[in-house]
């Protein structure tokens, strides 16, 4: 490059000081001198001068190679990010329904124990109910039968002691007290059969409640598009004291 600047220079120094051509504003300078500086400059040109000449000409076909890529990038990113968000909507909506089906699956097992429950609350009730029964009627009977046997043998003690009638009193009086005995002892059963079977079917009503209002949380939690998950630990933890 210092042998381009200089012939350079010396071109304009033999131009200055050439001889002008009168009445033009031409000059006159040495061919040959200034031929043989014109070759030093363009040997002394570098290749790199070429080089990037070449790139200049073919600087638009570069450019439009560049764009085609670029283009071509930021389509194969939108097409690539288009399948990542359909595979993500996918995804989301397959978990959603699964947890649809969950949540509907916790529910009807949910009824199905609540029913159950009820059932065999009401079988218990019915079981208690008929007992009860059973032995108010047992001892109504009992009372019955020592009633007329208190009556008939106090029959008998009057006939024969007509005179002693205090006797007859006295066994009127013990027949009546044995009768209301049974008579009390079988209101007394009904009512401890009632206060048990209504104790269990409290507890049987507490169970139902709990179980609805976990299937109640579950589903709004459902609904809610961050919602916290189902939290199982809580249902099961229910279930389990509901059934102790």
């Amino acid at each position: 490059m210092y042998r381009v600047f200089e012939a350079l220079d010396e071109l304009v120094t033999i131009v200055e000081e050439a001889r002008g051509v009168p009445m033009t504003s031409g000059c006159v300078v040495p061919r040959g001198d200034v031929l043989e500086l014109l070759d030093d400059v363009r040997d002394a040109i570098p290749q790199e001068l070429d080089d990037a000449q070449d790139v200049l000409d073919h600087r638009d076909e570069v450019l439009s190679t560049a764009e085609a890529q670029a283009d071509k990038s930021v389509t194969d990113a939108r097409n690539g990010a288009d399948r990542t968000l359909a595979a993500a909507r996918a995804e989301a909506e397959q978990l959603l329904a699964d947890a649809r089906e969950q949540a509907d699956e916790l529910m009807a097992e949910a009824r199905a124990q609540a029913e159950q429950a009820v059932t065999a609350g009401r079988r218990e009730y019915e079981d208690y109910v008929g007992r009860a029964q059973s032995e108010a009627d047992r001892m109504v009977q009992a009372g019955r039968a020592a009633y007329e046997q208190s009556v008939h043998e106090g029959k008998a003690e009057q006939a024969r002691l007509v005179a002693d009638t205090e006797v007859v009193q006295s066994a009127n009086t013990e027949a009546k007290r044995i009768v209301d005995e049974a008579n009390d002892d079988a209101e007394r059963l009904r009512s401890e059969c009632d206060v048990y079977v209504d104790s269990r079917l409290a507890d049987f009503e507490d169970l139902l409640g709990r179980t609805l209002r976990t299937v109640g949380k579950g589903r709004q939690q459902l609904r809610s598009p961050m919602g916290a998950p189902f939290d199982y630990e809580e249902w099961n933890a229910g279930n389990n004291t509901g059934a102790n």
